[in-house]
């Protein structure tokens, strides 16, 4: 997997390409500032592109601005945004495109390596990584009728989709079988009205109307 990273802290930025590179991960460009990183992209094509929300020259939105043009630009290109803190109205920008691809991560996970290395190859085989706390944040201020016909376990089965996990993932989480995990999302499709007819996309449409975007 090849990675084009963005990140100002030369400390941080280092450490970063070090862990990738110890994943299997091919790091082909590390840049500080939104301006290097959409060169970057348009000279490595890379599959994976992980960006800071906040760089030079302001740190103020550039590194979520250079996320927001490459997905204008490159459709599909999996990205994967790093915050300091929860910033709603960031996590609402980015995901307001699409979901497919996507991740909004706070660096605080970057601790715990397994998770932050798993989370980054699920956004790049076109998944979503959103941080637990986002997640939460984004859920203080939803209001949406549909949602409040399921149970407790089924908005805990839709928290956990909207985080990225996997039905595995979400069976290990909340320690039920696979095959009960299958029907409270079945539940959540029904309850939701998500037909059939959506394929696929019922989980991202899920989320999105879970997060009320």
């Amino acid at each position: 997997m090849r990675v084009v990273l963005a990140e100002d802290s030369v400390l941080l930025r280092e450490g970063l390409v070090w862990m990738l590179g110890s994943a299997g991960m091919e790091v082909v460009a590390a840049v500080g500032d939104a301006e290097s990183l959409l060169r970057a992209v348009d000279e490595h094509l890379p599959d994976l592109v992980v960006t800071d929300v906040r760089m030079p020259p302001t740190h103020s939105d550039e590194g979520l601005r250079a996320a927001l043009v490459l997905r204008r630009q490159r459709a599909g290109l999996p990205i994967v945004v790093l915050s300091q803190y929860v910033e709603e109205r960031y996590a609402t920008q980015l995901l307001s495109t699409e979901t497919s691809g996507i991740g909004y991560l706070l660096k605080d996970r970057v601790a715990d390596v397994a998770e932050f290395v798993g989370a980054l190859r699920r956004v790049a085989a076109g998944g979503t990584a959103l941080d637990p706390e986002v997640v939460a944040q984004l859920l203080l201020r939803r209001h949406s009728d549909p949602l409040d016909r399921l149970t407790r376990r089924e908005h805990e089965v839709l928290a956990l989709i909207a985080e990225g996990r996997s039905n595995t993932g979400i069976a290990d989480a909340l320690v039920i079988s696979e095959g009960a995990v299958g029907k409270h999302i079945n539940n959540i499709f029904t309850k939701l009205e998500l037909s059939g007819a959506d394929g696929d996309h019922r989980r991202v449409l899920a989320v999105l109307r879970f997060l009320n975007i």
